[in-house]
């Protein structure tokens, strides 16, 4: 009788440490992977359009679109750097070693992080355009906002760069990692610091925020039905500020379902161990909610259309292309 075939292994010199080759891909893995990584290209290619249209286009250089901008650069790094990412890593061994691990984890929670917080800003936005429109000028200025969404950033980089570091340096071989893998091993205490500054904090800001413009709404719907609009809070929400309110309504509240699946173990008091934190269903829900943004700009947002169809046929190329009528 043959002796069984010994498995491969990713560092064979290296054969006490060292993890096993993945096993060669069937077809529906094949299949598997060909749809993920259309999913990535679209959604990198959509993120790419919106931050084009915000950033050429004069008339939308609004702190609104400012905020939607910074939620679409981190959209784009999902789509470019994390989704290729983690479909290689089912593919193939980790060969860029212990640094480059770490700095892919840390790239990891900054993006997360900062599409958390562009959510968040989104959200105060919102609250002061729809509940304290008469300040809303003077308050929030492009200047001011641009300010919220660099601090946004470079606080996702520092927090996520001590929680992942902190982490990885007390790693040692007896978590049971192998050569050929990369992960990060996170203590409980990091797990529910993340919970609460990652998700929890975060989402009941989100839903006070739009509980109160949903109010507001409801309150000035009213209003106008029963013909005293011009005696309701001595002002006049917009609807142009009502309708953006709604819109991006729907970008936090498909954002919020997308995130609560990855923090849900976390939620139920689940350790370390037993956490779906790698699931790929999970982690791949919260992936795909980079491509659904840009989806739901497509249909509740004129202007992107516009400027999409301006993009595609160059026409962005035409000098003074910044100032066309986009809005």
């Amino acid at each position: 009788m043959d002796a069984a075939e010994p498995a491969e292994l990713c560092f064979p010199q290296l054969f006490n440490s060292s993890c096993r080759k993945p096993p060669p891909s069937t077809a529906t893995a094949v299949l598997v992977h060909v749809l993920l990584s259309f999913a990535s290209v679209l959604t990198a290619v959509l993120n790419m359009l919106v931050i084009i249209s915000i950033s050429h286009f004069r008339q939308l250089h609004t702190s609104t679109n400012l905020l939607l901008l910074s939620l679409a650069v981190s959209d784009f790094l999902v789509g470019l750097l994390l989704m290729p990412a983690e479909i290689l890593s089912t593919e193939a061994c980790w060969f860029l070693g212990d640094a480059a691990c770490a700095l892919y984890y840390i790239v990891d929670f900054i993006i997360t992080s900062s599409s958390v917080g562009s959510v968040v800003l989104i959200s105060i936005d919102r609250y002061l355009a729809v509940c304290d429109p008469l300040h809303y000028p003077n308050r929030v200025t492009l200047n001011r906002t641009k300010v919220c969404i660099c601090l946004c950033w470079v606080c996702s980089s520092i927090y996520s760069t001590t929680l992942i570091l902190r982490n990885f340096l007390r790693q040692s071989d007896s978590h049971g990692a192998c050569r050929g893998e990369c992960v990060v091993i996170l203590s409980n205490a990091t797990v529910a610091v993340d919970f609460v500054v990652n998700f929890s904090a975060p989402i009941t800001v989100i839903i006070i925020l739009y509980l109160r413009v949903f109010a507001v709404a409801v309150s000035q719907a009213r209003a106008v039905r029963s013909h005293v609009a011009a005696h309701q809070r001595s002002l006049a929400v917009k609807k142009s500020e009502l309708k953006a309110a709604k819109t991006l309504g729907v970008v936090v509240v498909v954002f919020v379902i997308c995130l609560c699946p990855y923090y849900a173990p976390s939620f139920i008091g689940q350790g370390v161990e037993e956490s779906t934190f790698t699931s790929p269903f999970v982690l791949w829900l919260l992936y795909l909610n980079s491509c659904l943004n840009p989806l739901i700009y497509t249909m509740f947002y004129p202007w992107f259309r516009k400027s999409i169809k301006v993009i595609v046929t160059l026409q962005i190329l035409k000098p003074n292309s910044y100032h066309a009528k986009i809005l």
